[in-house]
Formats: C-alpha cells, structure tokens, sequence
C-alpha cells in the first residue's frame, strides 16, 4: 500500500506560507486529543474578516505532516484564499499501514474521532481566523470514509462535505442524523475501495457507493431516486439530487481514473461546488 501513502503525502503537500506559531511541517498544532497542520494562503487577512476552510483526513499510512509538495491536489484552494487543515490520525496498533482512523461501528474505538476534529477546528478559528461557517470536509480513502461517519454523525460539523475515493463500511448505517451537503467523488477503475465495496478479511467490508447515497438522498429528503441533473465536465461525470426538501444536494462525481488518479482539477471542480452550495444555502450570521 506505499502508493496510498504516496498519494496521502501529494494530498497534504501544502507548504504553509505564513508565519504561524504552528501548523508547519516541522511543528505540528497541539490539541488534546491529537495534532495537525495547516496551510495558510500567503496573502494577510485583513481585519475583522474570517478565511473559508478545508478539513481534509489522509488515507491509510499517511500524516497530516507532510504539508512539502508544490504540486498537491489541494494547492488551488490555498490559492484561493482557502486554509487547509491536516489532522494526524492515530498509530493503530497491529496495522500494517501506520497512521489510520478510529471511527468503524464494529471495532474498538481508539479515540473519539469526532471530538478531536472539533478540536481541531476550534483551534484552527481562534489561530488561523478560520470561518466555522465556511468549512468544507474531506478526506482520501479510509479518510473520506471517516467524512462520510462525521457527517452523519453531527451534520452542523462542516458547511457540507466532499469525499474522495471512500465511502461507508457494512453494515451501512440505517439512519443519519441531519440533512447534509456532499460531493462524493470516485474512480470508475478504483480497485482499492470500488463503488461496490469489498470484503476485507473476515471482519470487515467497504460499503457500497451507491447504497450509501441512497441513505444520504433519503436523509435530504430528495423526491426522485433518478438523478435531476447530469453534467459531462472536463475529465468528470457528475450525477446530482438537487430536489430535495431540506433544501441539500446529494452529488456523485465519476472519473476514469482509479483509487489513485483523482483529476488535477478534482479541487477547483469541489471548491465551485462548494461555494455554488453555500450561495444557494445562506449561512446565517
């Protein structure tokens, strides 16, 4: 799995450009439960305003440390203003790939992984004059899994959620707590976490794309199980549920690639939704 771990380290390769107490390579921000680091676009904010934000969880084996390479998939939203927060996950112990996530229903939990992203988003507004308003989460793989379980969990944690090549593990969770925002984005080739899930040992199986949207469409309470919008653009094919009466939209993103071959415009195509879903959903002051 070291081409996981490639892909974590290029997700996180953000060198952070201005001069922060913390949040560097080198010095990692310390909350309670754990660390992270951030990339902050070099530009000063100016007083009395607030940056929008992005929370992104690595894969397997990655690290919330490795904020180094220029060429990152997650350089456009620094350049656009955005701060990137990069939490560690945990050393799970007998695991073969290193640093992971503790958030499956069926396994112990290590740390309470929605405890610490609140953590580090608290401290990340009072550091980095982050907009908790205008926070869009993400992840990679077992990453983007753990997108999927916080924003069931307690929806209000981010303004809406963009998951990347990982989805819900079985069995599926039968309810979710509140109507949410999300663009999933997969490969069309992904072996590693297909759209249709697989079975890992005897313990453990990745969920179904599919079947997972299928919840979050019931959640938003979209009137049509067809989609109402479909686009063709640029290297994507994306499958939309926007009659929904919670006012949400459900998203599914396609690519040709696999589970490592996300589009090099994979973050301008999420952040323009983004921001598209936060005009259409005023967020009040």
């Amino acid at each position: 799995m070291a081409r996981l771990s490639r892909l974590s380290a290029l997700l996180f390769g953000l060198a952070s450009t201005a001069a922060q107490a913390c949040g560097s390579q080198a010095e990692p921000c310390k909350v309670p439960l754990g660390d992270y680091h951030a990339a902050v676009p070099a530009t000063a904010l100016p007083p009395g305003q607030k940056r929008p934000a992005v929370l992104f969880f690595h894969g397997a084996g990655g690290g919330g440390d490795a904020v180094l390479a220029a060429d990152s998939v997650l350089k456009p939203f620094v350049e656009a203003g955005y701060v990137v927060l990069g939490p560690s996950g945990l050393v799970m112990q007998g695991s073969r790939y290193g640093r992971g996530w503790s958030f499956l229903p069926d396994a112990p939990q290590q740390r309470d992984e929605l405890a610490f992203a609140q953590q580090v988003l608290g401290d990340a507004a009072a550091r980095f004059g982050i907009d908790r308003k205008r926070v869009l989460v993400g992840g990679f793989s077992i990453g983007a899994s753990l997108t999927w379980y916080l924003a069931c969990r307690q929806p209000d944690l981010g303004a809406a959620y963009a998951p990347l090549a990982g989805n819900f593990w079985r069995p599926h969770p039968v309810k979710c707590a509140g109507p949410v925002d999300i663009l999933q984005t997969h490969g069309w080739r992904d072996e590693v976490f297909p759209l249709e899930g697989r079975q890992l040992g005897p313990n453990h199986a990745q969920g179904d794309v599919f079947e997972g949207l299928q919840l979050w469409r019931a959640t938003d309470g979209c009137k049509t199980t067809r989609p109402d919008a479909i686009e063709v653009r640029g290297p994507v094919w994306q499958r939309s549920w926007t009659n929904c009466e919670s006012g949400r939209q459900v998203s599914l993103m396609l690519h040709a690639g696999g589970h490592e071959d996300p589009p090099k415009e994979w973050a301008e195509l999420a952040r323009h939704w983004f921001e598209a879903r936060l005009k259409a959903r005023p967020v009040a002051n």
